[in-house]
């Protein structure tokens, strides 16, 4: 795995400096301009610039760790807050010790929230992308098994290497990376004969060959090696590299290494305590162990699996999102609004909800006062949906890990083209596998799982998340399987609002979800 520091934000000032610096070196080493000059007067002209060079340097002011210092002045400091910036400028280790007290003396970690890293992460496994995105406060932008053709890439855990699974490990990946490319080789021409009409222009051609991907990679492992690129601000950088150091994984903790070597150099006054603690290192094997003693591990629950069922949703949800609408334009209690809400007429609700959506464009976000009503759902997802549904950080989501017992998602593809017994027997070797693995190493199992495997999943999101969801997820250009997620998702909300949800759908839909809602 590589790690590579691929940028930071630092102070405009700083910027312009060094730009100015450049511009002055580019014009001072013309040729031209050097040949008028005698020597004297060129070494002079050198020996300045090369004083200039000198005193950058030296101030060592390359961190955003200055703006940071600047902004935490702020609230104690009158200056004006350039002013405040161009003293961090000037006097780093200053700002650095003024960091250290504000963020870890006097606890205000949001400091740290000014200053911002980019990384490029490289030969990370699929499976431990899932840890490295689990932070929600980060952007992540990560190499798409939909778009791009896997090479036979894949991660061996350190802690699998001198064992006796090794070499079926290796076997086991290698088989399902040649059954990948067997796939695609067949799905491509498929897709090609499926859509005809549009295989006929070739600026189709990338799309229909992407859905051969799309569905050739259910029988590639978790063990896939991926790529991102990742942004992320100080304070959660820290919590992320404590995380990851105290992870049970290896692949993860050499992650947190990577991230901390990256970072030490440029921002020690901001990402400090990053070692493993207790409290996170054992704290799940301690509630598994609690969990045993009180007999809660129930073995084949569930064995009839529903895709997406709503466990837990608020009562009211029309009346407790016009109730807050009222709350915020009224002088009233939220009490007093809910009695007033109760006391409107079907019609007169519904001309509400139109009053708050009238207008409303397919990109534009529905109000704030739609956060105040959330449903939870317990979901059965594949690792390849999951690998979407996880995008959506805003969203509250708890996961049991893969299992071969909630079976696997077959694209209907691989069935139309014959496929499905080949594929079939790939997943039982996996299984078979896994199993084996499991008894002696629980936790590195799940790396020879495909992307077809399932695994349960919380899923508690708000209402105005919802609607950013359904309108990515459920268009048209949605992958096929985390849309039949949202379309299930959207079916059951179907039965439970009447008013609150009546612009839901997918993207491509709103027009005529709208046109619908408000002419109909």
């Amino acid at each position: 795995m590589k790690v590579i520091l691929s940028g930071l934000n630092l102070d405009i000032e700083t910027i312009s400096d060094l730009q100015n610096f450049i511009r002055r070196v580019a014009t001072n080493l013309d040729e031209g301009f050097f040949n008028g000059l005698d020597p004297v007067t060129k070494n002079e002209t050198l020996h300045q610039l090369y004083q200039e060079a000198t005193e950058l340097l030296a101030r060592d002011n390359l961190t955003p760790e200055t703006i940071s210092a600047a902004y935490a002045r702020i609230s104690r400091n009158p200056k004006p807050v350039n002013e405040l910036r161009e003293i961090a400028r000037q006097e780093v280790d200053r700002a650095r010790k003024s960091n250290q007290n504000i963020i870890f003396g006097l606890g205000h970690s949001s400091v740290a929230e000014h200053a911002t890293f980019n990384f490029d992460i490289i030969g990370a496994s699929r499976f431990a992308v899932e840890t490295i995105e689990h932070f929600r406060l980060a952007s992540y932008t990560e190499k798409s098994q939909r778009y791009i053709l896997f090479e036979d890439d894949f991660i061996v855990p350190e802690e699998l290497k001198n064992t006796q699974f090794v070499e079926e490990y290796n076997s086991l990946i290698r088989e399902q990376n040649q059954v990948y490319f067997q796939l695609y080789d067949i799905l491509k021409p498929y897709f090609f004969e499926h859509h005809k009409l549009l295989a006929k222009d070739s600026k189709n051609h990338r799309m229909l060959e992407g859905l051969a991907k799309e569905d050739a990679r259910y029988v590639i492992s978790l063990a896939t090696q991926t790529q991102l690129g990742m942004t992320v601000n100080a304070r959660t950088l820290e919590n992320m590299i404590a995380k990851c150091n105290s992870h049970h994984l290896s692949e993860v903790n050499e992650y947190a290494r990577l991230l901390y070597e990256a970072t030490k150099n440029y921002a020690p006054s901001i990402v400090k305590y990053v070692e493993p603690t207790s409290y996170l290192k054992d704290k799940k094997r301690s509630l598994l162990a609690y969990t045993q003693e009180l007999n809660t591990n129930f073995s084949g629950d569930e064995k009839t699996l529903s895709t997406a069922a709503l466990i837990d949703f608020p009562a009211d949800i029309d009346d407790k999102i016009l109730a807050t609408a009222l709350f915020r334009l009224s002088e009233n209690s939220y009490n007093k609004c809910v009695q007033k809400v109760k006391l409107l007429s079907e019609s007169e609700k519904e001309n509400f909800f139109k009053v708050m959506f009238r207008d409303m464009n397919s990109w534009d976000s529905v109000l704030r006062e739609f956060e105040f009503a959330s449903f939870t759902f317990q979901l059965v997802v594949s690792a390849s949906n999951f690998g979407q549904l996880k995008r959506h950080r805003m969203a509250n989501i708890i996961t049991q890990d893969y299992s071969p017992n909630l079976g696997i998602t077959i694209p209907e593809s691989i069935v139309q083209t014959g496929q499905k017994n080949i594929f079939l027997d790939t997943i039982e070797k996996t299984n078979k596998f896994y199993w084996k693995l499991y008894k002696q190493f629980p936790e590195l199992a799940p790396y020879v799982l495909t992307n077809a495997h399932r695994r349960r999943v919380l899923f508690k999101i708000n209402m105005r998340e919802l609607y950013h969801f359904l309108r990515m997820r459920e268009d048209k250009h949605a992958q096929w399987d985390i849309r039949k997620t949202a379309e299930d998702i959207h079916n059951i909300i179907r039965k439970e609002i009447i008013w609150a949800g009546a612009l839901l759908g997918g993207k491509n839909q709103f027009s005529v979800i709208y046109n619908n809602f408000f002419y109909q």
